[in-house]
Order: C-alpha cells, then structure tokens, then sequence
C-alpha cells in the first residue's frame, strides 16, 4: 500500500515504485536487480542517489576554478559590444539560449529516427548539417550567459559545455564519415554524438533548474509585498546621489534621492543572479549592479543594459510629511520613461 501512495504522489511514481517495493522481486523477473540500481543512481527515501551526488560534487569542484577563470576572461575579452545583450537574450525578456539549442537538438533527434529508417540516408545527413550549422550561435549564446554566472554554477557548466563540444564534434565526424561512403561509421558516431549531447542537456537542465542559472532573481517580490503605501523612513535619512538599503515589508530595496527630493526605490536583489544593487554605482538615473554589470533605470527598473534579461521590480513612492513612502510599481509601467537612458 505504501509503494502505491508513493506511485499515486510522486511525479516519478513508477520508479518510487520500483524502487521501494521489494515485493516485486518475487513477481517481476529480475525486478531485484533492476530495484537496486535506480536506488543507487536516483533519489528515494534513502538520500539523493548517485546522480544527484555527483553534480553536487561537481558545484562544490574549487579544483575547476582555475581553468573557470581562464574561460571567462577569454569569452569576456570577445569584443562583442552590443550584441553581447542579443545573444544573452535582453531583447527577449529571457535567455536566448535554451531557445536556440532546441534546433541542433531537435534536427539531431531527427536525423538519429532516419538513420533507422531505410533509404533515408541524404536526409539525415542534411538534418545533422543544419544541427550544427545551428549549433554555432546557440554556443555562442551559452558562453556569454556562462560567463556572468557564479562559480559554483560556472563549474556545472563547464562540463555541460564540455559535453556539448564533444557531442558536436562526434556529429562532425559523422557527417564526414557519410559524406565519404561510410555510412555506418557515420551513423554508429551520429547515435554516440546523440548521447553526449543528451548528457550534455540533462547537466544544463541542473544548471537551470537546481541552480537557477537564467532565472529571474527578483520574480518573487511582487508576492512579498503588501498592497499599497509603506512607510520608507525621513527624507533628511537618504543623502542626495547616494545609495541607501532599506526594507518594503520582507523586501530588501535600493533607495536614491535626487535633488529636488525625488526618490527612487528599486528591489536591491538584482534580477539576473540577485546582486545588491545597493552596493552599486548611482550614473545618469541609472544603478549598476556591482556583481555582473547589468544596468537598471531608476525611475521604472528598466534593464538598460544585460545580462539582466527582466527589469527590476519598481516602487511609485511620494513625500508625506516629510516621510518616504512607496508602493510597488504596476508591471505594466516598467520601461515608459524617457528612452533617452538607453545609452547609460
């Protein structure tokens, strides 16, 4: 009954099932054997299981950072200007990366399907020379988000990197192997270079989603803040020019006056990886974060300038009483103001 209620409430109820119910072992042959190996590689009530163990060790791998470092001040030496914020997706609203990589992906599955059908042999080598055609900016755009990451997801990268390098060039090989008449040679690195890539996508979705690499950081503020006006402190309390940490309810935020005793309040936790944007430097009514660079306007939490792929949640404020007070910013009204700061 136990193993049931685990398969009915589980996402992954089936393998729950297998791997807690050692009944099975008398009804399915070689269900024993079966049962003890996802225990060992996947999480059950036991603990994480060797998968997930691995790629802790992996984040927690400081022996990387060495070569980490190189990698990156090679990819942020590329003189990219402005195209550095195309390929990380600003224009996007989000990372333009998990995007493009669907097209090597998806032509490469493909090609891997024909290549088990007869008389398909032209057609799968064309899919696999438009996979990695493809293949060049989707990279392109992994290195430039990689390169604004924490070590510890940069170290996770690395190897899902390093994994998709090694996929390309097997499906480089094998193109050329078709292209010369050895079509088995061909196809026999085509499923290889499909299964290195496959690897390659499971550690970048660990990388997403266990890490949060990609995500917005400051998605949640809207949830934490109550409706309508909060008291921020005196006026005389933020120096003009000056960056000033404060709290809205549980929310950390950013707080500059101006002359004239116009403020503006930000989130202080930066969209892109949560940096303080408290700690960052105040030019031409924009902040810049102090972790990655990414630049948000004051007056309305544009991201002017990446990696920050989302603005950054906005606060209305007003003075009463010689009192600051704010109330979050509808979402609606992020980016109307004056475009002008659009070269900060």
């Amino acid at each position: 009954m136990a193993a049931v209620r685990s398969f009915l409430c589980a996402p992954h109820g089936y393998l729950l099932l297998m791997t807690e119910s050692p009944d099975l072992d008398d009804r399915v042959p070689a269900a024993g054997a079966v049962r003890r190996a996802l225990k060992r590689v996947l999480p059950s009530a036991s603990g994480p299981g060797r998968i997930i163990q691995s790629m802790d060790r992996l984040e927690h791998a400081a022996a990387l950072d060495g070569l980490v470092e190189h990698v990156r001040s090679t990819v942020r030496a590329v003189p990219l200007g402005r195209a550095r914020d195309v390929l990380h997706g600003r224009w996007l609203g989000h990372p333009v990366h998990p995007l493009m990589v669907q097209v090597p992906i998806g032509t490469w599955f493909s090609a891997a399907v024909l290549d088990l059908l007869p008389g398909q042999r032209r057609a799968a080598s064309t899919l696999i020379g438009v996979g990695l055609a493809a293949a060049v900016p989707a990279a392109a755009a992994g290195w430039a988000d990689w390169a604004e990451l924490q070590h510890r997801q940069m170290r996770v990268g690395l190897v899902h990197a390093a994994a998709n390098v090694t996929g390309v060039g097997l499906y480089a090989g094998s193109i050329t192997a078709r292209l010369r008449g050895r079509t088995a040679l061909g196809k026999a690195l085509g499923f290889a270079g499909l299964a290195v890539v496959g690897l390659g996508g499971a550690i970048g979705g660990h990388l997403a989603y266990r890490q949060a690499s990609g995500a917005n950081h400051a998605e949640v503020v809207p949830e934490l803040v109550k409706p309508g006006w909060h008291d921020i402190g005196d006026v005389t309390d933020f120096p003009v020019g000056r960056a000033v940490r404060r709290h809205v309810d549980d929310v950390a935020v950013l707080v500059v006056r101006e002359t004239g005793n116009r403020v503006h309040i930000l989130a202080d936790s930066c969209s892109h990886m949560g940096g303080p944007l408290s700690q960052g430097a105040i030019d031409d009514g924009c902040v810049r974060c102090p972790w990655h660079g990414s630049v948000f306007r004051l007056q309305d939490g544009w991201n002017v300038r990446g990696p920050a792929t989302a603005p950054q949640p906005a606060f209305e404020t007003r003075i009463t009483g010689g009192h600051v007070q704010a109330r979050l910013l509808a979402a609606e009204a992020a980016g109307t103001a004056d475009p002008s700061h659009d070269t900060a």
